[in-house]
This record gives C-alpha cells, structure tokens and sequence, in this order.
C-alpha cells in the first residue's frame, strides 16, 4: 500500500451524564489504499489528552478497526450492529470496556473522504456514553473541505 501525507480533521461527540462534549482536532496524518480497504494514523496531542500516542484507522468494508499505541493503548473494532469489547490502557491502569456499533458511514478513495460512526461505549455492561465522532481525510492541496456535509 502506498502511503502519503494528508490532512485529518477529527470531531468527535461525546453524550454522556454530563451533557455533550465536543473534541475537534486537525493534525497531518498518513494515508493510504489498497483494493477495498483504507488506512490512515495520526499522532495524538495535548488536546486530545493522549500525547505521545499514535491512532490509526483500518477500513475495511464492514468493519473498522481503531489502534492506540504509546501513552494509551487500545484496539477498538467497530462493527455495525454488533458489540465488541477491548481493553484499554492508560499510565493510571486498564479497564475492560464495551462498544456496541450503531452506524458506519464510510466514502473513502484514494484522494481521502470520511467517516462517520455512531456508537454506544459500556462500562461492565452500563452504557456510559453515546458517542459519534467523523473523519474526515484530504490532500494537502484542497481546499474545498467545507463543501463536504455529514449524513444525519
């Protein structure tokens, strides 16, 4: 797969009993794909709370896959419909938790695209958060990232 710089922006959307929460980021990122499926990464920072912590995406079809390695330490599989459960890992210690997939929206080539995914995040078996948080993939040179609108 042939892999190329490009810009990430990353809004993700957090209900939780708190009311909403909203972390955007726009960091450079890499890129690529490869028959029918994509990946990208990007490194974490201080306003995401993970600094010194790569994320990577791998697409597939029906099916995405969430990587954190360094300071955080996860691997998230997002099916549609379907419930997964993963560990996570922080400097503070490790948690078993749940994610249970609404919706995977996904138009991703080989200039870039979105994704978008919708799903609920558990805690031993409570739903403690209804998260979404969209993607969105471009080469450097664009500049029409505006005229892209999510599918509600």
């Amino acid at each position: 797969m042939i892999m190329k710089d490009v810009v990430i922006s990353v809004t993700g959307i957090q209900h939780g009993p708190g009311g909403p929460e909203t972390l955007e980021l726009v960091t450079p990122g890499r890129f690529g794909v490869d028959r029918d499926k994509a990946f990208f990464s990007y490194e974490e920072t201080e306003i995401s709370g993970m600094k010194g912590t790569t994320t990577s995406f791998d697409v597939s079809p029906h099916t995405v896959t969430l990587k954190r390695e360094g300071e955080v330490g996860t691997e998230m599989i997002f099916e549609e419909g379907r419930k997964n459960y993963f560990l996570y890992e922080t400097p503070m210690g490790s948690m078993m938790m749940g994610l249970d997939t609404n919706r995977i929206q996904c138009r991703l080539n080989q200039h870039g695209g979105y994704m978008q995914i919708d799903y609920n995040l558990e805690v031993e078996n409570t739903v403690v958060s209804h998260n979404r948080f969209h993607v969105i993939v471009r080469e450097p040179k664009e500049s029409h990232i505006g005229d892209i609108r999510w599918p509600i």
